[in-house]
């Protein structure tokens, strides 16, 4: 879930520098994977986030090659999931472009928005979009001829799909599930919702969020959606959980509220492995050291070496990647 007034601060401030000519890229953006070289990867979410946005249809690097087939080293393909107010293309640059380098048949959609074309997707109704997953992931599967997918989510978009897992029949369907920074047990918003409980204005709070975005009422701590996935435990069998969180999400808060417990279950905090990472909600996504992690969770019989570089929030890698 994404903070409302935080996230578009943060997505103008990014749009008005660049116009304007400046960079908001602490370093080069640019590297390339040690496995395959075949695609550029950006890790700076702020100058992709900008050339992206707007091109909601647009595939990400390498992704929806429905002629794909896994190969015996990685036979699920990885179907992508964005986050509320993001899209297929803006969220999911970075990693979609390192997956297909390592040797990933790679698919991404658009989900919870008015319609496929409008830039700003995830907002409405959980259920409906985990229908949405359901229907995509079966299309990978038919095309592919794959047994399983792997899934990997960011925000909404890494807790929505257990939903898929736990009510939609999709535990039969998916190997590994993969979170980056989700909102499995809701956000508080930065203490918002907190304190319009304390002083009995929640059902106010909620329903005016609602009108907005139906997702970010449901995301809320203590929502009844919430409720009703957690109740009778965080995880299903048969599915493997990776969940990858940063210590500075300012939007899923506290950001132990993204950790899941149960079989098959590891939480990764990016600081415990790399003090100089300060990736916050919205670079996750292209942090090159949890995209190492989500390397590592989709095939951890072969790991990859977790790289340690300064990461900075919004803007990313100070200086170069070393490839993984």
């Amino acid at each position: 879930m994404l903070h409302l007034t935080r996230t578009f601060a943060l997505r103008l401030i990014c749009v008005l520098v660049l116009a304007a000519g400046g960079s908001l890229a602490a370093g080069p953006a640019l590297a390339r994977s040690a496995s395959f070289s075949a695609l550029p990867v950006n890790y700076d979410f702020a100058t992709a986030f900008v050339a992206t946005f707007a091109l909601p249809t647009v595939s990400p690097p390498g992704a929806n090659n429905f002629s794909c087939r896994p190969s015996a080293a990685h036979r699920y393909p990885v179907v992508l999931v964005h986050g509320t107010f993001e899209n297929q293309n803006d969220n999911w640059q970075a990693a979609s472009a390192v997956l297909v380098n390592h040797g990933y048949c790679v698919f991404a959609f658009n989900y919870g928005g008015s319609d496929a074309a409008n830039p700003v997707q995830g907002t409405g109704d959980i259920v409906a979009s985990a229908q949405q997953l359901s229907a995509f992931v079966n299309q990978v599967l038919a095309a592919t001829g794959a047994a399983k997918v792997d899934i990997v989510g960011h925000s909404q978009g890494g807790m929505m799909p257990r939903y898929y897992l736990k009510f939609l029949g999709g535990a039969a369907k998916v190997n590994t599930l993969v979170g980056l920074a989700p909102s499995n047990h809701g956000t508080t918003i930065d203490g918002l919702t907190t304190l319009t409980q304390t002083l009995g204005l929640l059902g106010v709070f909620t329903s005016g969020l609602n009108v907005a975005c139906t997702a970010c009422a449901e995301q809320e701590v203590g929502s009844p959606f919430l409720t009703s996935l957690n109740a009778g435990g965080d995880t299903v069998r048969g599915v493997h959980y990776t969940v990858i969180e940063s210590k500075d999400d300012e939007v899923v808060t506290p950001y132990t509220s993204a950790f899941l417990s149960g079989p098959n279950v590891t939480n990764i905090t990016v600081q415990n492995q790399c003090s100089l990472d300060q990736s916050d909600h919205l670079e996750l996504a292209y942090d090159p050291i949890a995209l190492a992690d989500v390397l590592n969770a989709l095939d951890p019989a072969h790991p990859v070496h977790v790289p340690c570089v300064l990461v900075l929030p919004v803007t990313g890698p100070v200086g170069p990647v070393p490839p993984f």
